[in-house]
């Protein structure tokens, strides 16, 4: 019995033993790895010019029958149809949505502000219209003149104008170039100050891609931020790269 009590307890001793020199082992290399690595940051922005735009505004008309609201929201349509296209904008960059229609109630309240009694006064019906075009100082200078159809008895609800960039792929991948080339030439000097040279890529990762506007304020976003109010921008990217040192 006392021998296989000795036996079991130079057992757990050895195991014990083997599994301290794996974790020495290991934190040894971890150390070493890290002492032999440079980890720098490259960054690269571009300033372009937005070459699509998206406006939109929506109008309604109210009268006590559909078939009347309806007759003089076609009318309304037809003129702002007419307007857009004397303007300059292409037919088939002008979208209309469908129709919606709201009932129009007159309610009356007891001293208690409970509803006590409805009546149908009415409806309402509005249309939204949508204009997506690459023509964006055309639309741009277009969203801030409707209101020359007040003169037309149509009141638009104008929208802001959205700006978007469609070479936005093409744009990131020459700037994922420029920010890992800025990244190379910061590890190179590193290197080079501290008398060694960079060896091979170890790790390369990609930051946040983000897009404000161009000269503004605009604060970055942990996911990164996407402007669509401005129509000039700026792009910035960061790359994280990791190299031995030789």
């Amino acid at each position: 019995m006392e021998k296989s009590y000795k036996f079991i307890t130079a057992g757990i001793i050895g195991f014990a033993v083997i599994m301290c020199s794996i974790f020495l082992s290991n934190a040894w290399t971890k150390t070493h790895h890290s002492s032999n690595s440079i980890f720098v940051t490259g960054m690269a922005s571009r300033n372009f010019t937005s070459d699509l735009i998206s406006w939109g505004a929506g109008f309604s008309r109210n009268a006590s029958t559909i078939k009347e609201a309806y007759n003089l929201l076609k009318s309304d349509r037809e003129k702002l149809k007419a307007y857009l296209l004397e303007k300059g904008i292409k037919e088939s960059d002008i979208v209309f949505d469908a129709v919606r229609t709201d009932d129009v109630f007159d309610i009356i309240r007891n001293k208690d502000g409970m509803e006590i009694n409805r009546t149908l006064r009415g409806y309402t019906l509005t249309q939204h219209l949508t204009i997506e075009s690459k023509d964006v100082d055309r639309v741009e200078k277009l969203s801030r003149d409707v209101t020359e159809l007040i003169d037309k008895d149509i009141q638009l609800n104008s929208e802001q104008p959205l700006f978007f960039y469609t070479k936005l792929a093409s744009l990131k991948i020459e700037m994922l170039a420029e920010a890992t080339k800025d990244a190379k030439t910061r590890a190179d000097k590193i290197a080079q100050n501290a008398g060694g040279s960079t060896g091979s890529l170890k790790v390369a990762n990609m930051g946040v891609f983000q897009i404000t506007g161009q000269n503004s304020a605009e604060e970055y976003s942990y996911g990164g931020a996407f402007n669509t109010a401005d129509k000039k921008k700026t792009a910035s990217i960061t790359v994280k790269l990791e190299f031995d040192v030789r």
